[in-house]
């Protein structure tokens, strides 16, 4: 990375964008940034932070890109069409992809730790993080969420923590395929599932991923990423793996005794090398965190440090934002905001909630038609299989930005679905709408979950809808 260089970036406002611009301007770049959702008034604090950080911030119309000495980082695919790119094109700028740009970094730090998988990355992440920070390692973190341990009145968007250039810590993300391009000392996969590749696809990238690192945790409570570790220990790596499991004691790292509290989890560590156990506390819900816990706990093993120490760090962590995240009660109802935007991920989160009593009130925004289409069955499978009789789903139609794009799935087929199974849900026009249904229907005693990914300003309707209680 050149250091002196001036980078613009192109959707700055990103989960996925921002950290990295920061991470950017502490080793010494220059930034400069659009994103549509500054043009459209959305969720304008976030950009005043950036500039009072520094950051320059443009019209996402072309005209901050002037010079060939700029770099122009783009999320994903790189379109012509688009107008910082276009400009870009036209006076000679060096253009790259969030994911070249993060892989560089990522891969020079002489330690790093890349997490991956279906679901749980943005956790496992922050765990990780907040462990190697209390040990004194001073991480570099590049996560797609905000890490709650680090934030502070100055730092209130921290999903990157800023540390030395000797380790560096990254969620990874496997859905455009630029997993390939990763090179990790100790590689994490929590899960693999069905979600944005067929499941060839997926198993050809991470493998590639493992296959790669020094050091690899596995879960072997998923087929897939056990079988990951068959494969390795049959190529003669089998030291090189941690694996993870909930109640197997075949696993390096298992959990038993699981029970849920009002504020989290406790279980007890199994480590199989010693035989020795741990009474291990979370301040996070779920099952699955658990598992995630245990990846943590796996990553920073093969890191050298010592679990009890990080047994003791993870009780301190905080979460991550939109992770099951309590909005607030009134009246007698209780509001969350929760990232779930994946079959895999809603189960979690309806697992978790059902663990204590209450009807759920659920508005899932999905993320895109493209993911609808390819897993309408599972989204359908998997709320009506975890429904209760009385929980109602409500759904506006998915994210759209514009652009081209298959919609012949909408949120009306995953309703109709679910009612066909025998549970209720309606789908309506718009997240307005929605937001209407659940105030005439909620009571004293139910959880409105608001779900969804792609859209900052689910967290700003979920404040919202806990106003109008």
């Amino acid at each position: 990375m050149n250091q002196d260089a001036s980078y613009f970036f192109c959707g700055i406002g990103g989960s996925g964008m921002l950290p990295l611009a920061m991470i950017v301007q502490s080793r010494g770049g220059r930034i400069e940034g659009s994103d549509r959702a500054l043009d459209q008034g959305r969720t304008p604090e976030k950009f005043d932070w950036l500039r009072g950080h520094g950051v320059t911030l443009h019209p996402q119309d072309g005209s901050g890109v002037t010079r060939a000495d700029q770099v122009v980082v783009a999320t994903g695919a790189v379109e012509d069409t688009v107008p910082d790119i276009g400009a870009a094109r036209r006076v000679g700028a060096t253009v790259v992809t969030r994911p070249e740009l993060l892989s560089r970094l990522f891969n020079a730090a002489p330690t790093s730790v890349g997490v991956a998988g279906t679901s749980g990355k943005s956790t496992i992440t922050g765990m990780i993080a907040w462990v190697l920070h209390a040990a004194g390692r001073a991480p570099t973190v590049m996560n797609g969420a905000v890490m709650k341990n680090f934030t502070d009145a100055d730092h209130p968007f921290a999903s990157a923590l800023i540390g030395g250039p000797d380790l560096f810590v990254a969620e990874i993300d496997e859905s455009d395929g630029s997993i390939a391009r990763y090179d990790p000392t100790v590689a994490v996969v929590s899960n693999i599932s069905l979600d944005h590749k067929s499941m060839e696809e997926l198993r050809d990238l991470f493998g590639g991923f493992v296959g790669r690192a020094a050091a690899a945790v596995l879960n072997l409570d998923n087929p897939e990423t056990a079988a990951l570790a068959q494969t390795l220990a049959a190529q003669g790596r089998g030291a090189d793996v941690v694996t993870f499991a909930l109640g197997d004691d075949g696993a390096d790292l298992a959990a038993h005794g699981l029970t849920p509290t009002p504020t989290g989890m406790t279980f007890d560590l199994a480590e199989r090398g010693t035989g020795a156990r741990r009474r291990v506390v979370l301040n996070v819900p779920g099952a699955h965190n658990v598992a995630n816990a245990l990846a943590a706990l796996g990553a920073v093993r093969a890191m050298g440090i010592g679990l009890d120490q990080a047994v003791a760090a993870l009780e301190a962590f905080a979460g991550i934002r939109r992770r099951m995240e309590v909005v607030g009660t009134r009246n007698g109802i209780t509001v969350i905001d929760d990232f779930a935007h994946n079959p895999d991920k809603i189960a979690a989160t309806l697992k978790t909630l059902h663990a204590f009593d209450g009807r759920l009130l659920i508005l899932f925004q999905p993320h895109g038609f493209g993911p609808l289409k390819l897993m309408k069955h599972e989204f359908i499978d998997g709320f009506a299989g975890l429904m209760r009789p009385d929980d109602v789903l409500l759904m506006p139609e998915p994210v759209y930005y514009g652009g081209t794009t298959d919609r012949s799935v909408g949120s009306q087929d995953i309703a109709a679905g679910v009612r066909a199974a025998g549970r209720r849900a309606e789908a309506l026009g718009d997240r307005a709408a929605c937001g209407d249904r659940i105030v005439e229907l909620a009571r004293p005693g139910d959880r409105i979950i608001v779900m969804g990914a792609r859209d900052d300003t689910l967290s700003t309707f979920a404040a919202e809808l806990l106003a109008r209680l």
